[in-house]
Protein backbone atom coordinates (compact mmCIF):
# COMPACT_ATOMS: atom_id res chain seq x y z
CA UNK A 1 0.00 0.00 0.00
CA UNK A 2 2.93 2.43 1.11
CA UNK A 3 4.51 1.46 -2.61
CA UNK A 4 1.40 2.50 -4.35
CA UNK A 5 0.95 5.70 -2.16
CA UNK A 6 4.71 6.57 -3.47
CA UNK A 7 4.22 5.93 -7.21
CA UNK A 8 1.26 7.76 -7.16
CA UNK A 9 2.60 10.68 -5.80
CA UNK A 10 5.79 10.57 -8.00
CA UNK A 11 3.34 10.00 -10.70
CA UNK A 12 1.55 13.20 -10.00
CA UNK A 13 5.13 14.98 -9.62
CA UNK A 14 6.11 14.18 -13.15
CA UNK A 15 3.27 16.37 -14.10
CA UNK A 16 4.86 19.22 -12.28
CA UNK A 17 8.12 19.75 -14.98
CA UNK A 18 5.92 22.06 -17.69
CA UNK A 19 7.32 20.63 -20.73
CA UNK A 20 6.49 16.80 -19.12
CA UNK A 21 2.75 17.82 -18.82
CA UNK A 22 2.21 19.52 -22.22
CA UNK A 23 3.88 16.22 -23.83
CA UNK A 24 1.23 14.41 -21.73
CA UNK A 25 -1.73 16.77 -22.77
CA UNK A 26 -1.29 16.43 -26.15
CA UNK A 27 -0.80 12.47 -26.44
CA UNK A 28 -4.40 11.82 -24.45
CA UNK A 29 -6.10 14.39 -26.31
CA UNK A 30 -4.81 12.76 -29.70
CA UNK A 31 -8.00 9.91 -30.89
CA UNK A 32 -5.05 7.49 -31.78
CA UNK A 33 -1.75 6.95 -29.79
CA UNK A 34 1.30 9.17 -31.70
CA UNK A 35 4.75 8.53 -32.62
CA UNK A 36 7.80 10.35 -30.96
CA UNK A 37 7.47 12.13 -33.96
CA UNK A 38 4.23 13.05 -33.83
CA UNK A 39 4.73 14.85 -30.47
CA UNK A 40 8.20 16.82 -32.00
CA UNK A 41 5.99 18.08 -34.92
CA UNK A 42 3.14 19.12 -32.49
CA UNK A 43 5.27 20.81 -29.92
CA UNK A 44 7.97 21.91 -31.64
CA UNK A 45 10.49 19.78 -29.38
CA UNK A 46 13.83 18.66 -30.17
CA UNK A 47 13.40 15.09 -30.42
CA UNK A 48 15.56 13.94 -27.68
CA UNK A 49 13.59 16.14 -25.28
CA UNK A 50 10.06 14.50 -26.64
CA UNK A 51 11.83 10.91 -26.58
CA UNK A 52 13.22 11.74 -22.37
CA UNK A 53 9.65 12.72 -21.29
CA UNK A 54 7.38 10.65 -23.41
CA UNK A 55 10.09 7.79 -21.55
CA UNK A 56 9.68 9.34 -18.38
CA UNK A 57 5.83 9.14 -18.53
CA UNK A 58 6.11 5.41 -19.28
CA UNK A 59 8.15 5.48 -16.55
CA UNK A 60 6.17 6.65 -14.47
CA UNK A 61 2.71 4.86 -15.36
CA UNK A 62 0.89 7.19 -17.33
CA UNK A 63 1.37 6.70 -20.98
CA UNK A 64 2.02 3.08 -22.37
CA UNK A 65 3.57 2.22 -25.43
CA UNK A 66 3.13 -0.34 -28.66
CA UNK A 67 4.32 -1.29 -32.00
CA UNK A 68 2.46 -0.65 -35.26
CA UNK A 69 3.42 -0.39 -38.93
CA UNK A 70 2.03 2.64 -39.67
CA UNK A 71 2.06 1.95 -43.00
CA UNK A 72 -0.06 -1.32 -42.99
CA UNK A 73 2.29 -3.66 -44.57
CA UNK A 74 3.52 -6.29 -43.56
CA UNK A 75 6.59 -8.86 -44.52
CA UNK A 76 9.92 -7.87 -45.61
CA UNK A 77 10.83 -4.62 -46.38
CA UNK A 78 7.56 -3.68 -44.47
CA UNK A 79 10.07 -1.48 -41.94
CA UNK A 80 10.65 -1.34 -38.14
CA UNK A 81 7.28 -1.12 -36.16
CA UNK A 82 6.84 2.59 -34.80
CA UNK A 83 6.65 3.09 -31.22
CA UNK A 84 3.45 4.88 -30.33
CA UNK A 85 2.37 6.11 -26.81
CA UNK A 86 -1.08 6.72 -25.87
CA UNK A 87 -2.64 7.04 -22.39
CA UNK A 88 -2.33 4.09 -19.57
CA UNK A 89 -5.44 2.61 -18.46
CA UNK A 90 -4.09 3.30 -15.07
CA UNK A 91 -5.98 6.10 -12.49
CA UNK A 92 -3.48 7.77 -10.31
CA UNK A 93 -5.14 9.96 -7.43
CA UNK A 94 -3.22 11.39 -4.46
CA UNK A 95 -5.40 12.50 -1.03
CA UNK A 96 -3.89 14.27 2.01
CA UNK A 97 -5.18 13.17 4.29
CA UNK A 98 -5.32 9.76 2.55
CA UNK A 99 -9.25 8.55 1.16
CA UNK A 100 -10.05 4.97 0.11
CA UNK A 101 -13.62 5.87 -1.14
CA UNK A 102 -12.57 3.17 -4.15
CA UNK A 103 -12.50 0.72 -1.20
CA UNK A 104 -15.92 2.14 0.07
CA UNK A 105 -17.33 2.17 -3.07
CA UNK A 106 -15.83 -1.73 -4.08
CA UNK A 107 -17.79 -2.92 -0.20
CA UNK A 108 -21.26 -1.14 -1.46
CA UNK A 109 -21.60 -2.30 -4.58
CA UNK A 110 -20.63 -5.96 -3.91
CA UNK A 111 -23.05 -5.88 -0.79
CA UNK A 112 -25.92 -4.62 -2.44
CA UNK A 113 -25.18 -7.45 -5.80
CA UNK A 114 -25.32 -9.86 -2.65
CA UNK A 115 -28.46 -8.35 -1.17
CA UNK A 116 -30.20 -8.15 -4.51
CA UNK A 117 -29.35 -11.52 -4.86
CA UNK A 118 -29.97 -13.22 -1.61
CA UNK A 119 -32.89 -11.24 -0.18
CA UNK A 120 -30.66 -10.38 2.97
CA UNK A 121 -30.71 -6.95 4.35
CA UNK A 122 -28.03 -4.40 2.20
CA UNK A 123 -26.50 -3.63 5.44
CA UNK A 124 -25.87 -7.12 6.84
CA UNK A 125 -24.16 -7.65 3.50
CA UNK A 126 -22.39 -4.61 3.63
CA UNK A 127 -21.01 -5.99 7.08
CA UNK A 128 -20.15 -9.10 6.17
CA UNK A 129 -17.81 -7.89 3.38
CA UNK A 130 -16.39 -5.40 5.27
CA UNK A 131 -15.44 -8.03 7.85
CA UNK A 132 -14.14 -10.40 5.11
CA UNK A 133 -12.01 -7.12 3.36
CA UNK A 134 -10.58 -6.54 6.61
CA UNK A 135 -9.32 -10.58 7.44
CA UNK A 136 -7.79 -10.12 3.30
CA UNK A 137 -5.97 -7.19 4.85
CA UNK A 138 -4.55 -8.75 7.93
CA UNK A 139 -3.98 -11.55 6.47
CA UNK A 140 -1.68 -10.07 3.93
CA UNK A 141 0.47 -8.33 6.56
CA UNK A 142 0.74 -11.82 8.66
CA UNK A 143 2.10 -13.71 5.81
CA UNK A 144 4.77 -11.21 5.77
CA UNK A 145 5.53 -11.62 9.59
CA UNK A 146 3.46 -9.17 10.81
CA UNK A 147 1.59 -10.07 14.10
CA UNK A 148 0.64 -8.89 17.66
CA UNK A 149 -0.10 -5.13 18.19
CA UNK A 150 2.53 -4.09 15.89
CA UNK A 151 1.10 -6.02 12.97
CA UNK A 152 -2.50 -4.66 13.59
CA UNK A 153 -0.89 -1.07 13.64
CA UNK A 154 1.11 -1.68 10.06
CA UNK A 155 -2.51 -2.78 8.42
CA UNK A 156 -4.27 0.28 9.69
CA UNK A 157 -1.16 2.77 8.80
CA UNK A 158 -0.80 1.56 5.56
CA UNK A 159 -4.48 1.47 4.58
CA UNK A 160 -4.72 5.60 6.17
CA UNK A 161 -6.20 5.47 9.11
CA UNK A 162 -2.92 6.95 11.10
CA UNK A 163 -3.14 4.77 14.15
CA UNK A 164 -1.82 7.30 17.56
CA UNK A 165 -0.96 4.94 20.00
CA UNK A 166 -1.86 6.81 23.71
CA UNK A 167 -1.93 5.61 27.31
CA UNK A 168 -5.46 4.36 27.24
CA UNK A 169 -5.47 2.86 23.97
CA UNK A 170 -4.58 3.49 20.41
CA UNK A 171 -6.67 6.53 18.43
CA UNK A 172 -7.19 6.05 14.69
CA UNK A 173 -6.34 10.03 13.59
CA UNK A 174 -8.04 9.59 10.08
CA UNK A 175 -10.91 8.36 8.59
CA UNK A 176 -10.33 6.93 5.22
CA UNK A 177 -13.81 7.32 4.12
CA UNK A 178 -14.51 10.96 6.15
CA UNK A 179 -16.77 12.62 3.48
CA UNK A 180 -19.08 9.21 3.16
CA UNK A 181 -18.77 8.91 7.18
CA UNK A 182 -20.04 12.22 7.53
CA UNK A 183 -22.70 12.08 5.11
CA UNK A 184 -23.76 8.30 6.20
CA UNK A 185 -22.87 7.94 9.33
CA UNK A 186 -24.53 5.26 10.69
CA UNK A 187 -23.69 3.17 7.73
CA UNK A 188 -20.02 4.05 6.94
CA UNK A 189 -18.98 3.74 10.82
CA UNK A 190 -20.56 0.26 10.85
CA UNK A 191 -18.44 -0.94 7.85
CA UNK A 192 -15.52 0.79 9.67
CA UNK A 193 -16.31 -1.29 12.06
CA UNK A 194 -16.67 -4.50 10.61
CA UNK A 195 -13.29 -3.64 8.59
CA UNK A 196 -11.04 -3.20 11.40
CA UNK A 197 -13.13 -6.37 13.23
CA UNK A 198 -11.88 -8.34 10.12
CA UNK A 199 -8.23 -6.70 10.49
CA UNK A 200 -7.81 -7.94 14.52
CA UNK A 201 -9.46 -10.98 13.85
CA UNK A 202 -6.74 -12.16 11.59
CA UNK A 203 -3.92 -10.26 12.57
CA UNK A 204 -2.99 -13.14 16.26
CA UNK A 205 -2.16 -11.66 19.41
CA UNK A 206 -3.02 -8.38 18.76
CA UNK A 207 -4.35 -7.63 21.98
CA UNK A 208 -6.70 -4.94 21.03
CA UNK A 209 -10.52 -4.91 20.30
CA UNK A 210 -12.35 -1.70 18.39
CA UNK A 211 -15.59 -0.24 18.94
CA UNK A 212 -17.41 2.65 17.91
CA UNK A 213 -16.53 5.79 20.28
CA UNK A 214 -17.01 8.30 17.57
CA UNK A 215 -15.55 12.19 17.97
CA UNK A 216 -15.43 15.12 15.64
CA UNK A 217 -11.88 14.94 14.31
CA UNK A 218 -10.77 11.42 14.22
CA UNK A 219 -12.46 8.01 13.05
CA UNK A 220 -15.65 6.86 14.60
CA UNK A 221 -13.92 3.52 15.71
CA UNK A 222 -11.19 3.15 18.61
CA UNK A 223 -9.48 0.40 19.72
CA UNK A 224 -8.11 -0.24 23.50
CA UNK A 225 -6.91 -3.22 24.69
CA UNK A 226 -8.75 -6.41 24.73
CA UNK A 227 -9.76 -8.14 28.38
CA UNK A 228 -8.31 -10.66 29.36
CA UNK A 229 -10.81 -13.34 28.89
CA UNK A 230 -11.06 -11.94 25.20
CA UNK A 231 -7.50 -12.62 24.66
CA UNK A 232 -8.38 -16.32 25.28
CA UNK A 233 -10.80 -16.90 22.70
CA UNK A 234 -10.75 -16.61 19.21
CA UNK A 235 -12.71 -13.79 17.89
CA UNK A 236 -16.27 -15.17 16.21
CA UNK A 237 -16.01 -14.34 12.51
CA UNK A 238 -19.34 -13.05 11.72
Amino acid sequence: MEHDRSTAVAAVAALAEPTRRRVYDHVVRQPAAVSRDDTVAALDLPRATAAFHLDRLVADGLLDVHYERRTGRTGPGAGRPAKLYRRSDRAVAVSLPERSYDLAGDLLAAALTEAESSGRPPREALGRRAYERGQELGAAVARNGGQGRDGALRVLEENGFEPRVEDDGITLVNCPFHRLARAHSELVCGMNLRLIDGVLDQVSDSGLVASLRPTPDTCCVRLDRAPAVLRRQPAEGH
